[in-house]
């Protein structure tokens, strides 16, 4: 009996979706001016969680890049007003759901939190009992290892609590966020994330994966493969249960994806549909979008499923995705566009971006820009070269990317960058910081941050830093303390010979005794083979 009345819930949400299409009528209140998130499903169907950014009444205000709020079915079929969470399972980062245990008495939100309820110093999930507005006060989540450098933190906890794919910048990544797998043991414990490979994972973004009802589908968006927009939604097939070997990643096609960003896709099988969010026509920034299957979801209506088109906006005077036509010119360019956050945070900050081509001459400014907390920055680039893009703001440690679009088959791509603010302990990885294989001498990719670092410490001087130096573990271990030690020398001397105070900089050599990522493989291995600073004074 308990089992019908789930269904017939479900039953009832299915006909509530179907009736309208999320972006008007019985949803109007669910989408709005602001950016719309990473949306979820109670298992009773009752209740629709989404996660809304910089809203005035989210926790931080207009600044906050997420709370999470929820709707209710109502005695007409339609959505509630959307009505905040509370502070219990909110504070002022990025918050969203994660996923629910199957009799839905758990939810698993996004972050670690402190005692007092706001964010802890650690990272990860946390787990908390009740429904709607009624939580218990989260307990954090041990997951060993578990780092993200960026600021909203996306991914799904499969409904049986042993599988957690989620998206991060962290230890092995292969380009900026990089799709990973943590899983429970039958003691309760979770594994080290493992990034889930090659595959998947391209030198650009992967967010929000999210799993099929099995476990065997992966989906997720990239904007590092040829799509409609900045961001498509892809699948592709686990092979084993190594997360390692998976089938070629398909693009759902026009039917979800748009020239916008499409993001946070989850299915939801026994009401024949799936959830996520779009750009494309929305009334803010993202809006929530449903997409209805072919096949025949459990007791409903079969002029539901007839349908295979997504249900948009019906402003517009038809619900079909027109396929853009081929512009000859459009490989020729490319529009970059962003945000600048604050990597502790995950806030929006005002920053300057400038953009270099990069070549075998000396490298050319191309533009300046400003990004802005809100609006962020766009530019339009030429795929015929790279570029060294160096990001600056007040109060924060600049940085420099590279961006390599000669082979880039899309019209549109989205990088976001996150700054490191100057405070006592921040450490920087001085990725572009490279050497010649068992030797000191530096690579000619090194000066320009070596050159950042220069410029960094001169507009600050009363910061002092102590470099570190690391290798992995390969050959003896007293050798790689030594050359770690005089790579540090090396890049210690370089910042003196350009005018910078020898008490300001420090320096250690450490081997291979700190690794950040598994020796195992030499994909994660090079990783270990880095200099580093960290702020001791400011």
């Amino acid at each position: 009996m308990k089992l019908k009345i789930t269904l017939a819930s479900l039953v009832v949400l299915a006909q509530a979706l179907s009736a309208q299409p999320l972006n008007t009528s019985a949803f109007v209140r669910t989408n709005s001016q602001y950016d719309e998130l990473n949306p979820v499903i109670s298992p009773d169907g009752k209740t629709l969680y989404v996660t809304i950014a910089n809203h005035p009444d989210n926790l931080g205000g207009r600044k906050d890049p997420g709370d999470i709020w929820y709707a209710v079915i109502q005695e007409d079929n339609t959505w509630s007003t959307p009505m905040h969470a509370g502070s219990i399972i909110n504070d002022r980062s990025f918050n969203s759901i994660a996923g629910f245990s199957t009799d839905g008495k758990e939810a698993f939100v996004m972050n670690h939190f402190d005692s007092n309820g706001g964010t802890a110093r650690t990272q990860g999930i946390a787990v908390t009992h009740g429904k709607a507005r009624a939580w218990s006060k989260p307990e954090n989540i041990t997951i060993p290892y578990f780092k993200h450098k960026g600021g909203a933190l996306s991914g799904y906890l499969s409904p049986d609590k042993k599988h957690f794919v989620f998206s991060a910048e962290t230890y092995g990544s292969r380009g900026v966020e990089d799709i990973y797998i943590t899983q429970r043991d039958s003691q309760g414990k979770w594994s080290e994330p493992k990034n889930v490979g090659s595959k998947i994972n391209t030198q650009f973004q992967e967010l929000s994966p999210s799993l099929s009802y099995d476990g065997k589908t992966l989906f997720f968006s990239s904007n590092g493969r040829k799509g409609n927009g900045s961001f498509d939604v892809y699948s592709a097939t686990r092979l084993d249960d190594t997360w390692q070997n998976w089938s070629e990643p398909v693009n759902m096609g026009s039917a979800i994806n748009s020239e916008g960003r499409d993001l946070y896709y989850r299915e939801y099988p026994l009401l024949g549909f799936s959830l996520y969010t779009s750009t494309k026509n929305s009334d803010g920034y993202g809006d929530i979008r449903m997409h209805i299957s072919s096949e025949q979801p459990l007791a409903i209506d079969s002029a539901v499923v007839a349908s295979t088109q997504p249900l948009v906006d019906t402003t517009t005077s038809s619900t079909r995705f027109i396929e853009p036509e081929e512009d000859p010119a459009r490989n020729h360019s490319v529009r970059v566009h962003g945000k600048v956050v604050n990597a502790k945070t995950g806030e929006a900050i005002p920053a300057t971006i400038t953009f270099e081509a990069a070549g075998d001459d000396t490298p050319v400014p191309v533009e300046k820009i400003k990004a802005s907390p809100v609006q962020g920055y766009s530019l339009g680039v030429d795929t015929d070269a790279t570029f060294k893009v160096k990001i600056e703001s007040a109060g924060f440690i600049s940085s420099i990317e590279n961006l390599d679009v000669k082979t880039y088959e899309m019209n549109e791509l989205e990088m976001n960058f996150n700054l490191e603010p100057i405070a006592v302990g921040t450490t920087v990885n001085l990725k572009d910081v490279l050497f010649e294989q068992s030797k000191t001498t530096l690579l000619p990719q090194s000066y320009p941050q070596l050159d950042m670092i220069v410029s960094f410490l001169k507009e600050n001087p009363n910061v002092r830093i102590e470099l570190s130096g690391h290798t992995d573990n390969r050959g003896i271990p007293t050798q790689n303390v030594k050359l770690s030690q005089a790579r540090v020398d090396r890049v210690k001397d370089y910042l003196l010979s350009k005018g910078i105070q020898k008490k300001r900089v420090t320096g250690k050599g450490y081997g291979g005794s700190k690794p950040i990522a598994n020796n195992d493989d030499e994909e994660t291995r090079k990783l270990n083979r880095r200099v580093e600073f960290t702020i001791r004074k400011n």
